[in-house]
């Protein structure tokens, strides 16, 4: 199986394309956590049919934005249609920039518990430093570890031990579901120069404003959704929905939604520069069309001698 990963805008889906048609009996697995909701093709810059080639796509704009699709749910969906495409002879591509997603299909999820909702209400109430202080006396280790400035984190490990009465990081050392040990990857990590991602993500938003992500927003908007769905605060979403609310103009909203994207691209850069093991390769040039075919040969050799 290949793996080709990095932050948003590096060119991973033309390459996943490319090395798929090399292969001749590739197929392209998404693990971006925005491109599967079916109401987000522009923003998510889902890619369109003329730039999947023919190439089979799974996992692309298969759920309804009204749900919270989650990693644990895309693990199951991955694990299933790699095992499809293995027994159908065919080489799976996963592609995509959400490292949760992938560090949970390959090492497993920890299985904690559904949280009562009384004890997760009343962790979520309280100010993060009462959060963090009650962490400190219930799980020191953790209250070390984070931030304290780490509302999500800390609400997370505090509400972890209060439901369960095991800590986070007990729960994490018994993962469960992950398929690492059971296959042969052959992964890539695009990190190209920053200048050029962050003139690349630049770019992308200009056209997708300019090609129907405003209309995207509106529809979406139209369904009068609940805001703290994963879709609703996928990036471009709020800063467009201001726009159509008169709040912000349309250049502060591209402005905005420029920036969010840029620092997006910046977390998902230092997770791949940091979090992958050591010993997967690594492309820091940028990708132009004689790139792109040179590097899907090198993984297609990677993947035949492997």
């Amino acid at each position: 199986m290949a793996l080709i990963a990095g932050p948003t805008a590096s060119g991973k889906s033309a390459l996943a394309v490319a090395l798929a048609k090399t292969l001749e009996n590739g197929i392209v697995v998404n693990a971006d956590a925005s491109q599967v909701y079916a109401d987000l093709a522009i923003l998510s810059a889902r890619p369109t049919a003329e730039e999947m080639d023919g190439v089979p796509h799974r996992l692309f704009g298969h759920v309804d934005a009204a749900e919270a699709h989650n990693a644990a749910r895309w693990a199951a969906e991955a694990r299933n249609v790699i095992a499809e495409a293995h027994a159908a002879g065919r080489v799976p591509i996963l592609v995509g920039g959400t490292g949760l997603y992938l560090r949970t299909l390959l090492h497993g999820i920890a299985p904690v518990p559904e949280i009562d909702p009384r004890v997760r209400e009343a962790v979520r109430a309280l100010p993060v430093a009462e959060a963090h202080a009650a962490l400190a006396m219930a799980d020191p280790a953790a209250a070390t570890r984070l931030n304290p400035a780490d509302t999500t984190r800390v609400a997370r490990a505090l509400e972890v031990v209060r439901a369960t009465g095991r800590t986070l990081a007990d729960w994490q050392q018994a993962r469960e579901g992950g398929i690492a040990d059971t296959i042969a990857l052959a992964p890539l990590i695009l990190l190209p120069p920053r200048d050029w991602l962050r003139t690349r993500c630049d770019t992308r938003l200009i056209q997708m404003f300019e090609g129907g992500a405003i209309q995207e927003v509106e529809a979406l908007l139209a369904r009068h959704l609940d805001p703290d769905l994963p879709a609703m605060r996928a990036i471009g979403v709020p800063q467009i929905a201001a726009f159509l609310r008169g709040e912000i103009s349309r250049a502060d909203a591209l402005e905005a939604a420029q920036a969010a994207t840029r620092q997006y691209a910046k977390r998902q850069y230092t997770w791949f520069r940091h979090q992958p093991p050591a010993d997967w390769s690594g492309h820091e040039e940028s990708l132009n069309v004689d790139s792109i075919d040179q590097l899907a040969i090198k993984l297609r050799d990677s993947l035949l001698t492997g």
